[in-house]
């Protein structure tokens, strides 16, 4: 038996065989009081913050993540050698937790264009506006002009404190949550100009805030997908097509371009890569400023890669740290692993626990690269999906397979199902009644097998619940101090105690 504290819990790796009886359980106990009364608080100040966001990662989430990592590490799926479920992610060994509440100032659930600016500007907002307070409402481009009603980032406070700034994601890099930290919006569709509606003339579009204005412009690292959206006439293939569901820029503009031109006007030291061949190549001692867009929209899912064109999420982060970490006064580094979010909306499980893994193997190999006693280090979520487990499978059952066969229609059903999406399964039996597929005759392991949804909708939509932050550091205050469950608040005003001179 393995031992490991984590989050004031002991996480224990039994063998499948393992006898689990009181004598077991009460040693359980005994050593999760003794680790947890050991705990001593932590009153030095970071001087480097990385937030890690898994886009849509609940707790159902990271549950089934946590047993589909383990069961990935082992030869046989269904026959572990190790009990899966009493397995961990890298950062549920973080020793300090928390609770999140997501709703928007106008939603009892959430998007993630509101989520992201309560997370990463404190403030609660309205249902998919970005990077401005409840005075501003969807789609009032006028409003959104106010410097009043504008809410800044931590990219903004930590650039003021003079520290380097930077942000990673697999999605566009003009997207719902990234926007958040640089923009001002009155609605997250306005990417580029091509998706904005008559009357928002005087607005600019969220591509444009990100090159011309502050903080983008101070930005030192941007890493992410949305060619599209900054470029226009831009060409697709097969592995890189055009995101139908954004904007694509036609005004004529290459803000890449214009990027770049800024960078050679200021004497920076600067590249601009568009693969991860040209990622691998960068000299980080002398690169100050670096654009990173690897996709015309989405970056494709950690198991579809072709690693000659496109970096992971963790090749990606440890790039950003290598530039970041160079600077005398410390950095604020924002991660997202938005394809989870984007695998659930599809429906697509397994897809959705694969982008999780890759997402817990970018903190383990940022983790190698930093130094914890100067940084903070935080993972979390922007809200929850309507993901569930559920049917009673037995102990090390596949994650992915049948929970049990349904007392009412005499059909098996999987594990994990959705509450909406595009696939309830459901068809005519005969003039009065329905059945549904039997999944116990599909490819459960199959990366685009869509699970069963309660009812039908055009996408599987998000979750209202709590969603859970872990964090390891050395710094003034620690996350076991802040409320159990707060209003995102609290937790924003933590990041704002590093060395700047932001008010709280």
């Amino acid at each position: 038996m393995a031992c490991y504290f984590a989050a004031g819990i002991l996480i224990l790796i039994t063998k499948a065989t393992a006898i689990e009886d009181a004598a077991f359980w009460n040693k359980v106990a005994r050593l999760e009081l003794d680790a947890g009364l050991d705990m001593r608080q932590n009153l030095l100040r970071a001087h480097n913050v990385v937030l890690f966001v898994g886009d849509g990662m609940g707790p159902n989430t990271i549950t089934a993540s946590r047993i589909y990592k383990a069961q990935l590490r082992t030869t046989g799926r269904n026959n572990p050698q190790e009990a899966p479920e009493s397995s961990f992610l890298r950062f549920e060994k973080f020793p300090h937790v928390a609770l999140l509440k997501t709703y928007n100032v106008d939603k009892q659930v959430p998007d993630s264009a509101g989520t992201a600016t309560a997370l990463f500007c404190g403030v609660k907002t309205n249902f998919k506006t970005v990077g401005v307070d409840a005075n501003v409402k969807l789609g009032d481009c006028e409003s959104s002009l106010d410097p009043a009603f504008h809410v800044h980032s931590i990219l903004k406070w930590a650039q003021d404190a003079g520290k380097r700034t930077g942000f990673v994601t697999n999605t566009r890099v003009t997207h719902a949550t990234p926007a958040a930290l640089y923009a001002h919006c009155a609605h997250r569709s306005w990417e580029c100009e091509s998706k904005m509606p008559k009357g928002a003339e005087n607005c600019k579009d969220i591509a444009r805030q990100l090159i011309e204005d502050e903080p983008g412009i101070s930005i030192n690292v941007i890493m992410g997908g949305g060619r599209q959206c900054l470029t226009s006439n831009i060409t697709s293939t097969a592995y890189d097509p055009i995101d139908t569901w954004a904007c694509q820029r036609k005004d004529g503009r290459d803000l890449i371009n214009e990027w770049e031109m800024r960078r050679k006007s200021q004497a920076d030291s600067y590249r601009v890569v568009s693969t991860s061949k040209g990622l691998a190549e960068i000299d980080f001692t002398r690169t100050d400023y670096l654009l990173g867009v690897f996709a015309n929209g989405f970056l494709k899912y950690d198991h579809e890669i072709d690693p000659e064109v496109t970096p992971t999420l963790a090749q990606m982060s440890a790039a950003a740290i290598e530039i970041l970490q160079k600077g005398e006064n410390g950095f604020v580094l924002v991660i997202e692993g938005g394809l989870i979010d984007q695998a659930h909306h599809r429906g697509t499980a397994r897809r959705a626990l694969d982008e999780t893994v890759a997402l817990d193997k970018a903190v383990e190999e940022s983790l190698k690269k930093l130094h914890l006693p100067d940084t903070l280090v935080i993972v979390t979520a922007d809200h929850t999906h309507s993901l569930s487990i559920n049917g009673y499978p037995d102990r090390g059952s596949d994650i992915l397979g049948i929970a049990q066969r349904s007392k009412a229609d005499g059909l098996n059903f999987t594990t994990l199902t959705y509450a909406s999406g595009t696939d309830i399964k459901y068809f005519p039996f005969n003039e009065t009644h329905v059945t549904r597929t039997d999944p116990s005759k599909e490819d459960l392991t199959d990366f685009k097998y869509q699970h069963q949804a309660t009812f039908l909708h055009d996408e599987a939509n998000h979750g209202g619940g709590e969603v859970t932050v872990y964090a390891i550091a050395k710094t003034r205050k620690t996350v076991a101090l802040a409320p159990a469950t707060n209003q995102r608040r609290e937790w924003f005003s933590l990041i704002g105690q590093i060395e700047t001179a932001a008010p709280l």
